[in-house]
């Protein structure tokens, strides 16, 4: 039985690549099993109740699915999304995520989270669904990353903002048309008028 559950642990982590402990306990695999199969080599512990295959390969993006893991109804936002979007230099070391401004702050042990309260529509508008390593993360896109680098100006820099909008638009990953209706949305299209107008 041991080593059918260990088989069964280790071929989802494989599938999956980032896993909860609470999912296993709803297919009857108890977190002291998990703990077990961590002593012994075969699992990696990398967040609280999170983890990974010790060989497994991760890709760059690998954080974004661990943060995804830990907070389901988070979005990837602002330096963490830029990152995911190569529309930056920045290389942020905490995964920058948004949550409805009345969710509880989740509690992190490992992993270094940025939280950013959100309201709707600001919250609900504009993200993507992406494949990282399994498990499906919810990324705001382009359009609305820099809308928001602007709504967020003072916790990221107005720098940071202006490189975003240039390179969105010189990459061509989204249209004026989108960015100007994500910064109606974000409320910042006054602000980012100037900006945008010296682009088209």
């Amino acid at each position: 039985m041991a080593n059918s559950k260990a088989a069964q642990v280790l071929e989802r982590l494989k599938n999956q690549g980032v896993i909860r402990s609470r999912d296993f306990h709803e297919q009857g695999i108890e977190r002291e099993y998990l703990r077990r199969l961590e002593q012994r080599g075969l699992l990696m512990r990398s967040g609280r109740g999170i983890y990974t295959v010790t060989d497994a390969q991760l890709t760059e993006n690998h954080s974004l699915a661990e943060a995804s893991k830990r907070v389901p109804h988070a979005t990837v936002c602002l330096l963490s999304a830029l990152r995911f979007h190569e529309l930056t230099t920045q290389a942020p070391f905490e995964v920058w995520l948004a949550i409805d401004n009345k969710a509880r702050t989740p509690k992190e042990d490992i992993l270094p989270l940025r939280i950013v309260y959100m309201s709707d529509p600001a919250l609900s508008a504009g993200f993507e669904e992406h494949q990282i390593e399994g498990v499906p993360v919810r990324v705001y896109s382009p359009a609305k990353t820099v809308a928001d680098c602007f709504k967020y100006r003072n916790k990221i820099g107005l720098d940071v903002a202006i490189e975003a909008l240039r390179d969105c638009w010189k990459k061509r990953r989204s249209t004026a048309d989108e960015i100007w209706h994500y910064a109606k949305i974000c409320r910042v299209s006054n602000v980012m008028r100037p900006y945008l107008a010296s682009l088209v």
